[in-house]
């Protein structure tokens, strides 16, 4: 581009202007495109660990529930077969015949 030429038209500004407010607009364009990107990312990482954390939550809670469950049965089981009725405490009974 000969430059001699651009200045010696008298809408010169006017031509810098269209050129200034053209890159302007790409840059904000760009940008815009570049924080719309970085938001959808950041948006999929704290889903992913939004789901990553309930996932997680369950997989714990039933877990204890379920360990809660056997501790309870085992214990249940173990002192069902401890229980000895001595004799003493057994009271003899005999039925009343008329």
């Amino acid at each position: 581009m000969n430059f001699k030429m651009f200045f010696l038209n008298p809408f010169w500004p006017f031509t810098a202007f269209r050129i200034a407010s053209l890159k302007a607009t790409s840059t904000l364009l760009l940008f815009l495109l570049i924080k719309s990107n970085l938001l959808r990312l950041k948006g999929g990482l704290i889903g992913g660990l939004f789901a990553l954390t309930l996932i997680s939550g369950l997989i714990v809670s039933s877990t204890v529930a379920g360990g809660a469950a056997y501790y309870i049965f085992r214990n249940k089981k173990y002192n069902d077969d401890k229980v000895e009725f001595p004799d003493e405490d057994v009271l003899n009974t005999e039925a009343v015949t008329s």
